[in-house]
């Protein structure tokens, strides 16, 4: 296995810059793995796919307006800081842009708040330690994180937010989510499906190629994730039932797959157990999905943990199939493209 062999190319041209009015008017590719079969239909059509007693995961995470300005100490230069993970109070991890931001420099952000850099890592990452809280400061002055190949301007913040978006904290947004509006909610749970919440704070190694040739060399990177109780009963519960497990977004499966990992280690009969803390697991070809049956989800970057992902549970020559399929068909690609639904 290469990490070449989850390439393909892609016309800029459908790249998705913009989001579409009203958020469910996106398309939907939907690819059955048994038959083979597939439909081309409206992401407000999702209903039409699904069953009573089907339980729909989402998570429930919110994106952070990450991206904020300082100036160094000193000199007054300009430093653009993007938070990626909480770490403490007042230490962040963040990719920091900017010239000698080396371990020691201080910088400024406002009157209230400096910070420091405390310790440098690979690359433009750095542990920050702000003087006080920040949120305030973001709130106020921080700018959506959107991911590096979207070039239009956002006028809406609140687009790049799942309309159930309640736990603060990613630094990106789980894209499969933002097609669904409450509307299309209630309409879901009229058919007998339900709906339950997890959260993982997406960090932005998510939108990064693997640049290794192996793909296995890859370092996978860590995002907290958490697995209520409640939920990890629910799941439980449909499966017992001969009942779907849906997963909305690979970070959706991707905590149901760690709490499937936590359980099969802590020797528990449960397909999933309550988690809450760091996962690093990385889901590649030849991995057995032992909580997910179904999949929402958007069309991933050549070459990322994503594709390698839904590579997995449809089948690599599959998914490249479906891709070559979609851009002739002129589906919208990436954060703000079209869904697939993989079942």
């Amino acid at each position: 296995m290469k990490t070449t062999d989850f390439d393909y190319e892609l016309p800029l041209e459908r790249i998705a810059q913009t989001p579409l009015e009203p958020r469910d008017s996106s398309r939907l590719f939907v690819y059955d793995r048994k038959t083979g079969k597939i439909d081309h239909s409206h992401f407000y059509n999702l209903s039409d796919f699904l069953y009573p007693g089907d339980l729909l995961v989402l998570n429930q995470t919110r994106v952070l307006p990450a991206r904020i300005y300082a100036r160094k100490d000193g000199t007054g230069g300009l430093v653009e800081v993007l938070l990626l993970r909480r770490l403490g109070e007042q230490n962040w991890e963040a990719l920091v842009g900017g010239k000698k931001v080396t371990q020691g420099k201080k910088l400024i952000l406002s009157d209230e708040i400096q910070a420091e850099i405390v310790e440098c890592y690979e690359g433009s990452r750095r542990l920050i330690h702000f003087s006080g809280s920040i949120d305030d400061f973001m709130k106020k002055n921080g700018q959506m994180p959107l991911p590096p190949y979207i070039h239009s301007r956002l006028d809406n913040p609140e687009r790049y937010q799942t309309v159930y978006a309640h736990e603060t904290g990613s630094a990106a947004a789980p894209t499969a989510g933002l097609h669904f509006t409450e509307s299309l909610i209630e309409k879901i749970q009229e058919k007998g499906v339900r709906f339950t919440y997890v959260t993982l704070h997406v960090g932005l190694d998510t939108f990064q190629p693997v640049t290794e040739d192996d793909p296995e060399q890859h370092k996978i990177h860590q995002e907290w994730c958490e697995l209520s109780p409640e939920t990890a009963e629910l799941i439980v519960q449909t499966k017992k039932a001969g009942h779907r497990v849906i997963a909305v977004g690979t970070t959706s499966a991707r905590t149901l797959e760690s709490a499937a990992l936590a359980a099969k280690n802590a020797g528990s009969d449960a397909c999933v157990i309550p988690i809450s803390g760091d996962t690093g697991i990385y889901i590649l070809p030849g991995y057995q999905f032992k909580a997910v049956d179904a999949m929402i989800t958007n069309f991933h970057l050549p070459k990322s943990t994503l594709i390698m992902m839904v590579s997995a549970f449809a089948g690599r020559e599959t998914i490249l199939s479906l891709y070559r399929q979609a851009i002739d068909l002129q589906y919208r690609f990436f954060s703000f493209g079209d869904a697939m639904f993989l079942q």
